[in-house]
């Protein structure tokens, strides 16, 4: 899998394209996806991997097209308390920080 994520990166930057990567730094409770974690997305709005089983990846897509246009790493938290969970789209009920940066 890793392969294969590193191939598509290699195909988007051949064509020029910039590519955030968003990382869960930090898991607490319940979650998803573990610490390590990746997101891969484009400029272009291509994307690859995951942070979520896709609870926040809209608010994480979002946050790197800013990064991407402002160069600007930034460091993300969700979480909710569990009986908002489902309100809010995290059904895991935990939280989970992730830094998002230009990729190279």
């Amino acid at each position: 899998m890793l392969q294969h994520y590193l191939d598509q990166i290699d195909s988007w930057l051949a064509r020029g394209e910039r590519v955030a990567v968003a990382t869960v730094v930090q898991t607490i409770g319940s979650a998803p996806q573990q610490a390590g974690a990746k997101l891969f997305v484009t400029t272009g709005g291509a994307m690859a991997g995951s942070v979520s089983g896709g609870c926040i990846e809209g608010a994480v897509f979002a946050a790197c097209q800013e990064v991407l246009a402002s160069g600007q790493a930034r460091l993300l938290h969700f979480g909710v308390a569990d009986e908002t969970a489902w309100e809010a789209g995290l059904a895991c009920g935990g939280t989970i920080a992730v830094f998002v940066e230009v990729l190279g």
